[in-house]
């Protein structure tokens, strides 16, 4: 009630008079007034949104961790693979020597 009493001032005193062009000090109070609400609704907003992203974040972390672990596995397997395969090169080599 308070915050919309204070922008109604506001609001009247730049209707309904000059004083916000003339009075440099009114013109500074009534800045203040209405940057103060807009840094209020901001938080407010920066408030909504980090609890909505805090809702959000266990399951991603949950998903990610079962694709990093996955991707960990594939990164094995395939190093198991290149090792048998320079293994296997090794091999092919040494019969080729032995045929020639």
């Amino acid at each position: 009630m308070e915050k919309k009493v204070m922008i109604r001032l506001c609001a009247k005193i730049v209707a309904d008079t000059d004083l916000y062009e003339t009075d440099k000090e009114v013109q500074n109070l009534i800045d203040w007034v209405c940057l103060s609400e807009q840094i209020k609704e901001n938080n407010n907003t920066i408030r909504n949104l980090t609890g909505e992203y805090k809702k959000i974040e266990p399951d991603c972390r949950e998903g990610v961790r079962a694709q990093l672990e996955r991707m960990k596995e594939l990164c094995k397997e395939r190093n198991n693979l290149y090792e048998k395969q320079n293994d296997l090169k090794g091999q092919k080599q040494r019969i080729e020597k032995s045929l020639e």
